[in-house]
């Protein structure tokens, strides 16, 4: 770490980034069940066990509903296909009901492999590591004191900017993270409405909502493999002829603006998805 104040910052805001990039890579390749030891998971498990009752008591609601508006006569339970296929649909909700978890965990070892396979492409996140370039420490190292003033001004905007877009990308990855915790924990709710034909739509509409939360990695890992090979072949161009101020300037604002092309990305990350699968 540099003893000039300006260097010193534009390193923290930098450091800050690497960090929140690192923990974005941990969050992605962590499974729910192992995400701050299993904790949160235990509790997970206890409210998706709870839910169960209610999940079996809707199951009956939801078959009962269904018949009944289904069912122009009782005398269509005499044909055996009628009566085997509300049974079959029955039977299959049931066993999703009471397998909630382990459906649940199911998709998401499916999608879990795709977001794994995407991620072995890129190896790790070293490469999109954003580092301080030494022409810019020399720069700011020779300035005289008049012209570090206004040096203090850029470096602590862009150090903020830089900062809080560190943080916006992390809340919307551990945003992901809490919505598969959400989905798993309510699952044998709306799994339940399978038993109806009437109500099977809100059903569907929930498995769809859930794997698109589970996509919503490989979008992620994604638009860091973007990120990193954007910024590598943008690299921000140092001419020394110019002064410090403006060659700093220029050089803070253009790893701002692949830094917002990274940020943009994960926060539309639900919104890819969603156009993707048509929800």
């Amino acid at each position: 770490m540099s003893d000039n104040w300006i260097v010193a910052n534009l390193e923290n805001a930098f450091a800050t980034w690497n960090d929140k990039m690192a923990e974005i890579w941990t969050l992605i390749t962590t499974s729910p069940q192992n995400f701050k030891g299993g904790t949160v998971w235990t509790v997970i498990q206890g409210i998706n066990g709870g839910l169960q009752a209610i999940g079996l008591g809707l199951l009956v609601l939801f078959f009962a509903m269904s018949i009944f508006k289904s069912t122009a006569s009782f005398r269509d339970f005499q044909r055996p296909e009628y009566a085997l296929k509300h049974f079959i649909r029955f039977v299959a909700a049931k066993v999703a009901v009471t397998y909630a978890m382990d459906l649940m965990m199911a998709l998401y070892e499916i999608c879990g492999g795709v977001v794994l396979q995407i991620s072995g492409s890129l190896g790790g996140i070293g490469s999109a590591a954003v580092t301080l370039p030494s022409a810019i420490e020399t720069a700011v190292e020779d300035a005289g004191f008049w012209a570090s003033i206004p040096l203090w001004l850029v470096t602590i905007l862009g150090s903020l900017f830089i900062t809080v877009m560190a943080f916006i990308m992390i809340m919307s990855v551990y945003g992901r993270f809490f919505r598969l915790y959400m989905y798993t924990a309510i699952a044998p709710v709306p799994l339940a409405s399978f038993a109806g034909e009437t109500t099977a739509e809100m059903g569907k509409h929930f498995v769809k909502s859930y794997v698109g939360v589970c996509l919503e990695g490989a979008v992620i890992v994604l638009a860091c493999i973007i990120f990193s090979a954007f910024s590598s072949s943008s690299t921000p161009t140092l001419d020394t002829n110019i002064t410090t101020v403006t060659m700093i300037w220029k050089y803070i604002g253009e790893v701002i603006f692949n830094m917002l092309v990274l940020v943009g990305l994960i926060k539309g990350s639900d919104r890819i998805i969603k156009e993707m699968l048509g929800t």
